[in-house]
């Protein structure tokens, strides 16, 4: 069965290009956030005088400081640098898994392009840093400790390495197409006004996990990949 969505109002958005349409949605809504957020930080002296009072200002610094902190406790104090980065992932794919708890509307996180090239997108991201870090010595880190073993090591790692994008892609789109799944089930069954808020509290806890896991996964990727400890 088909079901109606509101993006396919747009000229030329089929049933097959819902997720192409939402996806561009949220990335609006992101590179609005994202302006916002710069102008209410400001510079200068007024970037660094936290905010005294409940303000834009203020939601934007507990933001800032939630992901620069999370990147410093995983990577160590060069993950500061990474924060912007971890910060689009995780609001790319919370926006992403919201606009589905609005009625009429499909999240792209249901579609399995979506979620894998998300998860692609985390893998060219993390090598890329490695590579940039420890240049061609990088490769060292598939041959694993004892050099008698780096032919098996290197099976071993290549494999891990290149079933990383699809398992963060398949986690993904598992869980918000089961989260939704549920959500509508209930709420079809439920009939009033007031039960099926209770089941979209549940569903925006399990759209922040969601994103909250796939950013941690990709800082931890991050940190394996530029660590000196090989």
């Amino acid at each position: 069965m088909v079901h109606f969505n509101w993006t396919q109002l747009i000229s030329g958005i089929g049933h097959h290009y819902i997720h192409v349409a939402t996806v561009l949605l949220a990335t609006v809504i992101l590179i609005v956030m994202a302006s916002i957020g710069r102008l209410a930080l400001g510079s200068g002296k007024k970037a660094v005088i936290p905010a005294a009072k409940v303000s834009v200002k203020g939601f934007f610094e507990v933001i800032y400081e939630f992901v620069m902190n999370l990147s410093i406790q995983v990577i160590g104090e060069e993950g500061k640098k990474f924060a912007p980065m971890f910060a689009s992932i995780f609001f790319f794919i919370l926006i992403n898994n919201l606009l589905g708890l609005v009625p009429g509307m499909t999240p792209a996180t249901d579609n399995l392009n979506t979620t894998i090239a998300v998860g692609v997108f985390s893998f060219l991201i993390y090598n890329f840093y490695g590579f940039k870090e420890h240049g061609i010595s990088y490769l060292k880190q598939f041959m694993g400790p004892v050099l008698l073993m780096a032919p098996l090591m290197i099976i071993i790692e290549l494999i891990s390495h290149v079933v990383r994008p699809f398992s963060l892609g398949l986690r993904l789109y598992g869980n918000m197409v089961g989260d939704h799944t549920v959500l509508s089930i209930f709420l079809d069954l439920a009939g009033y006004f007031f039960v099926p808020v209770i089941f979209y509290f549940l569903g925006m806890f399990v759209c922040f996990m969601q994103a909250f896991v796939f950013m941690m996964l990709t800082m931890i990727y991050v940190s394996m990949a530029i660590s000196h400890d090989h």
